[in-house]
Order: structure tokens, then C-alpha cells, then sequence
């Protein structure tokens, strides 16, 4: 049995496909909407954005290069990790609440992202597990093998895998509005843990193809490099966001504190006009 080449494919593919283009251009007009009005919105976040949607469309269709298992480990790199982590990064949900008029829509959605179940979902240990145990349990069980052969679990599992994706590039990057902003602590260490997991993974690929697959040798190890290195690359990308983010918080911490003092400098400072 030879390890399946495409993560989603078939009418799920093509349907992911389809909403993740709706999305791009919903996005795009909503952000062309809000500048009309006179509000400020980053034209890098609509490249953000139309490039992870674009990624998406054709990671979840279109062939890659390279042999079965390495096509199959390049769209999980876009599909799970390259993608969320574009998409995250054009804040969408902010662009949303911001976009909506008052009414129930927008606020059922404020009551959502500010539930107790969203912001323990966003807790990022839990959605490191979700993402990375479930890559390990897809790539070092029969579920890898099961999923060819079932057409409904294989759109499952493409699904859980850029389900879980985006949470945890969320989970990390805490940049659209939530109910609770976890520390750098827990996100620092989660994106850490993640890695770990994620290059061990990799390691045992790098030996052994899924349960119930047959991987030419030279394929295995490829797809194990891709993951383990290409998995580096956005880890580090995510771990460079975390670092800015605390760096323009910490900035922002400081001024504040420093500010009274300065007025109070400036208020005792004797005066220089006669």
C-alpha cells in the first residue's frame, strides 16, 4: 500500500478550496470597506491573508513536486502550519468586529470570542497537544493508511489538521481580541514543547513510514527532512511574532510608567523665561 498523496483532495479539497477564495475576497472587501470610511487597515495584512488563502486553495488541489510522501508532507506544511500562520496574522476577526454594525451578529460574536470555552481552547498547551498529538497520532497509528481508503475520515482528518493549525497559530500569536490573553510564559513555552514534538516526529518518520504504508526509502526521508526543517521555519516565524509582541508590550509598559515622572519633571522644572 503506498502512503496517500494528498491530505484532502477530492470533493473536500475542491470545496476548501472554494471557501478559502470566498474568504480572500470577503476579506479584501471588507478591508477596502473600512478604509473607504476613513479607518486605518494595514494593506500587509490583505497580502497576509490573500497569500494564506491562496497557499490553502492550492495546497488542498493542486499536485507538488516530489514523490507521493513528499508532495503529501509539503501540503501539510501549508495546510497546517505556513497558512494558519499567514491568516492569523491578517487579524480577521478584528477586521470583523470592526466591519459588522452594532447588532446581534456582532455581538454574538464578541460574546463568542469571550466565552469560557473559546479562551480555553486558546490556552496554548491544550491546542499545542490538539495540533501536535494529533499529527502524531495520524503519522504513528493506522489512521494515515485508514484515511486513503475512506474518503469522509480522510476529509476528517484534513479538516482537524487546519482546525487545529489555525488554534494553535492563534493560540501563540493572541493578536485578535479574546477573553484572555495568556502570558509569554505559557506561549513561549507551548510553542517550545510544539517543536520538540513536532521534530521528534519528524525523526521517526525518518526511520519508519506511517503504520500500514509502504514509502520508498528515498521519498521517507525527504518528506522527514521537509517536516523536520520546514517545521523550524515556521516555528521560528511564529517564535519571531511572540518576541515583537512582547517587545512593543513591554515598550508600552515602560512609557506609561515613565510617563508621570516625566510630567513631573516637567512640572518642577524651574522656568527659563524671566
Amino acid at each position: 500500500m503506498s502512503a496517500h498523496a494528498h491530505p484532502g483532495g477530492g470533493a473536500f479539497g475542491a470545496v476548501l478550496a472554494l471557501a478559502a477564495t470566498a474568504a480572500v475576497v470577503a476579506y479584501v472587501a471588507a478591508a477596502v470597506r473600512l478604509r473607504r470610511r476613513g479607518d486605518a487597515w494595514p494593506r500587509p495584512r490583505d497580502a497576509s491573508f490573500a497569500a494564506g488563502g491562496a497557499g490553502l486553495a492550492y495546497a488542498s488541489t493542486a499536485p507538488l513536486p516530489g514523490g507521493p510522501f513528499t508532495a503529501h508532507m509539503a501540503q501539510h506544511l501549508v495546510v497546517a502550519m505556513a497558512a494558519p500562520l499567514l491568516l492569523v496574522l491578517a487579524r480577521p476577526l478584528t477586521l470583523v468586529l470592526r466591519t459588522l454594525p452594532p447588532g446581534p451578529v456582532r455581538r454574538g460574536l464578541l460574546a463568542a470570542a469571550h466565552s469560557r470555552p473559546a479562551a480555553w481552547l486558546l490556552f496554548p498547551p491544550l491546542a499545542a497537544v490538539l495540533d501536535v498529538g494529533g499529527l502524531w497520532l495520524l503519522y504513528r497509528t493506522g489512521l494515515s493508511a485508514a484515511a486513503r481508503h475512506d474518503p469522509l475520515l480522510g476529509a476528517a482528518v484534513h479538516a482537524h489538521v487546519l482546525a487545529a493549525g489555525l488554534l494553535f497559530t492563534a493560540a501563540v500569536c493572541q493578536l485578535d481580541p479574546v477573553r484572555r490573553r495568556w502570558s509569554v510564559r505559557w506561549r513561549g513555552a507551548a510553542l517550545l514543547a510544539a517543536g520538540a514534538g513536532h521534530a521528534v516526529l519528524a525523526k521517526t518518520l525518518y526511520a519508519a513510514p506511517p503504520p500500514g504504508t509502504a514509502v520508498a526509502a528515498a521519498d521517507l526521508h525527504a518528506a522527514a527532512r521537509l517536516m523536520y526543517y520546514g517545521g523550524d521555519l515556521v516555528e521560528a516565524a511564529l517564535a519571531a511574532v511572540v518576541a515583537a509582541r512582547w517587545y512593543a508590550a513591554t515598550g508600552r509598559a515602560h512609557r506609561r510608567r515613565g510617563r508621570p515622572a516625566a510630567l513631573f519633571r516637567r512640572a518642577d522644572a524651574p522656568s527659563s523665561l524671566p
